[in-house]
């Protein structure tokens, strides 16, 4: 079946033509790039439904928050004023992979977000390990379902203004409501609801038989034993914040830690995204030149019509540079397509610089080969210190500044092969979320006296966490654990404390 698309504006295609072309796409897709996907899901939606996806996190499901209508209206009022664009497309991680078109896309920008996110990103989503690891695309859809019908029951029973301070407090503890480091696989979302079921009987039992242990006299405080033994029946240290309250704040009732622990299996569902935005875009974006130029090369796309593609791609590989207007920082299109282009060259063309600097692929000749073992065993960090090349440093006209705060600024890394190698270390270390988020760990609890949460934060780079932010954060954590709240920030390098924090729950 043949198909062309020519240029013709917005609410060129219909249905038909659409899977025709879906078609076309999938044929490249299967027999040359050989791309291993979930079965996908299409939906058209609207501009007001895009913008009603992107209030509430981009997912087809969600419970209800005031901040969803928040994020609604100032969207809203910025799209209509001219003030911002909205996404073409919009993709779930789920089994189906579900992807939204607008409506109001041309057929070529429908046949590019296609290729782009039913085809790149639903290749990144079932294949990189991390989102192997971390996240259940099967379970996914029926989770968030159950979360939307539980916390309307919640409020139907407890309140609005109850649910609602619970998962305010929740939401501000999101970024520490992850386990940073993988143990094992940490949930299967498919059979949620009988697991919740069952997790709220014995809580209504069990959970809080730990606070019966607290003692009432100085007898009784010998009792506890050291320190460590007291650690280790609290599990501390814990870096998941949302977890540890889930498990062991002795006020939650178990209808509140059911709605912590929603919170919490979403946040830790999107953390492999926030590891991997620069390669799950690159990915995509490479997916969908790839194909356009196919089609093109097949007599699919218009000369015309292959002129909206390249405009659009061009846009969104934009790079500006550092002294340029609209620069914002480093683009994750256009560094994660510059990436795996550069790796295609290397493999099919590599010079002797190429070959000095990463010999196993150079002049390989298998580029896809090289790209999908990339796609299916990186993170972002880890992909830059692998295959960063001066080549690249070069085009995208990377140097490393160095700003102590007292002098003027000066520069430590320029192209030769001493700052090749410095500016490439440096810049996986700025795609490292391990090292840019706050190392934040409840480390104690004070047992034997008023119950004071003990939280420490490691101190990296002498970068302190904002004083207006952190003690509205605590304000919260000490509300869902029912007592005080002590924060230290410690020098990672010599353990001395530099500030201290303490914050009570509102009563």
């Amino acid at each position: 079946m043949n198909y062309t698309i020519s240029e013709r504006g917005a609410k060129d295609w219909n249905f038909e033509s659409l899977k025709r072309i879906y078609q076309e796409i999938n044929a490249i897709a299967e027999k040359e790039l050989a791309l291993d996907l979930y079965p996908n899901q299409i939906e058209i939606i609207t501009f007001e439904q895009m913008l009603d996806a992107y209030s509430s996190i981009g997912m087809p499901l969600m419970y209800q928050h005031w901040s969803f209508g928040k994020n609604f209206a100032r969207d809203e009022l910025l799209y209509r004023h001219g003030l911002r664009n909205l996404a073409y497309e919009i993709v779930i991680n789920s089994n189906p992979c579900i992807s939204y078109l607008m409506e109001e896309n041309s057929m070529t920008m429908q046949a590019l977000v296609i290729a782009h996110a039913a085809f790149g990103h639903n290749y990144f989503f079932k294949n990189n390990n991390l989102f192997k690891q971390w996240t259940d695309a099967n379970g996914i859809l029926p989770y968030l379902e159950f979360a939307k019908n539980y916390i309307a029951l919640c409020e139907s029973r407890y309140g609005e203004a109850e649910v609602e301070r619970i998962l305010d407090a929740a939401h501000a503890l999101m970024p520490q409501g992850v386990n940073r480091y993988p143990k094992r696989k940490t949930f299967n979302l498919g059979d949620e609801e009988r697991k919740a079921r069952e997790r709220l009987e014995e809580q209504e039992r069990s959970y809080n038989e730990l606070w019966k242990t607290v003692p009432s006299s100085a007898k009784a405080t010998s009792d506890l034993g050291s320190v460590n033994e007291r650690r280790h029946l609290l599990g501390l240290p814990e870096e998941n914040i949302l977890y540890f309250l889930e498990k062991k704040s002795p006020v939650l009732k178990p209808w509140e830690r059911e709605i912590i622990r929603i919170v919490r299996l979403i946040a830790q569902y999107f953390y492999p995204q926030k590891q991997t935005k620069m390669m799950n875009e690159g990915c995509a974006t490479f997916v969908h030149y790839y194909i356009m130029n196919r089609m093109h090369q097949r007599g699919l796309l218009t000369e015309g019509a292959m002129i909206e593609f390249l405009q659009s791609h061009t846009a969104a590989v934009f790079q500006p540079d550092f002294d340029h207007p609209g620069y914002y920082g480093i683009n994750p299109y256009a560094f994660g397509f510059g990436l795996m282009q550069d790796i295609k060259r290397v493999c099919e063309t590599p010079t002797d610089e190429d070959r000095a600097w990463n010999q196993e692929i150079a002049g390989c000749g298998d580029w896809l080969g090289v790209l999908k073992d990339a796609w299916e065993n990186h993170r972002d960090e880890s992909f830059i210190r692998q295959y960063l090349s001066p080549h690249l440093i070069r085009k995208m006209k990377f140097f490393n500044l160095y700003d102590d705060g007292k002098s003027d600024l000066l520069v430590k890394a320029i192209h030769n092969e001493h700052g090749y190698r410095m500016i490439r270390t440096n810049l996986a270390d700025q795609f490292d979320i391990i090292q840019n988020e706050p190392e934040i760990e409840i480390v104690d609890v004070d047992l034997s006296g008023d119950r004071k949460l003990i939280l420490q934060h490691k101190i990296y780079s002498g970068r302190l966490i904002d004083e207006h932010d952190v003690k509205d954060v605590l304000r919260h954590l000490a509300n869902l654990w029912g007592y005080e709240v002590i924060l230290s920030e410690v020098s990672a390098q010599t353990e001395a404390t530099v500030k201290q924090y303490s914050v009570g729950p509102e009563r």
